[in-house]
Parts: structure tokens; sequence; C-alpha cells
């Protein structure tokens, strides 16, 4: 089965210290490698307020993990995780499929662009230069800020 991107995101305790969280992540770096996946990177966002409270915390630790690997392993790090008293919650999602369709959507609208400009007589690919620039806009004629009349 092919490598797919997962994103984990999971919230530890408000008093939890940068030891205790390294510790956590270390934790799951040594499952996702004995099941050949790959944390790709890991972005702890620091403590923030929960949207509602959750087991009497008004706030926690949020941290960021993304993972390559397979279906199987989020399986196993969704297990390993709904046990642990450390988490308070947890969420897995796959991101490959939306990169993908991102992806897609980004080369049609450039191939489409291409085309109009060929059927126009222009290159496909805007030169240095052409076109406005934020710079070049006079700003006696935008008027999209006007008050307007009273």
């Amino acid at each position: 089965m092919a490598d797919r991107q997962y994103e984990l995101v999971y919230i530890l305790p408000p008093d939890v210290t940068d030891q205790q969280v390294t510790e956590l992540h270390e934790q799951l770096e040594a499952v996702v490698s004995r099941m050949s996946g790959q944390i790709e990177r890991m972005e702890n966002w620091g403590r923030r307020k929960l949207a509602y409270e959750i087991g009497h915390h008004k706030e926690g630790v949020y941290v960021l993990e993304v993972i390559n690997g397979t279906g199987e392993l989020m399986k196993e790090l969704d297990r390993r995780l709904r046990v642990m008293d450390q988490v308070i919650r947890h969420l897995v999602v796959r991101v490959d499929e939306e990169k993908k369709v991102v992806d897609r959507t980004r080369t049609k609208r450039q191939t489409e662009s291409e085309r109009r400009r060929v059927k126009r007589g222009l290159p496909p690919v805007r030169q240095p230069g052409e076109g406005r620039r934020a710079g070049d806009a006079d700003e006696s004629d935008d008027d999209r800020f006007d008050a307007g009349e009273v």
C-alpha cells in the first residue's frame, strides 16, 4: 500500500512542560519509525484557549505533526493516543487527496490562462513587467474606499 500524508493534531493539558511534549513526540516517533513511516514535520503551536471546556480544561497545548505512512500506522497511533492520559484530544486527517485536487485545479487554471493568452495573440506565459502592479495604480482614480454621499 502506498504511503499517504496525514496531519495529526493533539491537545495536551496547559500545565505540560516542553520536556513532556518532547517525550511524547519521541514516543510517537518511535512508533512511526517502527511501522516504516516518517514524520515530515512537527510544530508546537503552544498554549491556546479551547473552543469549549474539555475535562475542566479551558486551555491546552496544541501540537501538529505531519506524518507520511499507511492507514495501519494511523490506526495504531489513534489507538495509542486514545489511551494516553496526557492527551486531552487528538484528530487525524488525511491530506494527500486535498493536495492532489489543489494541484489539479492549479494546472487547469494555468492551461486555461495560457490558452486564452495565445488566443489573444500574446505569449502563453506572462512576461516581466506585463500587467498592472500595485504601485502603478493612480490613487486619485481609486474610489473603492470613498465614503460616498450621505
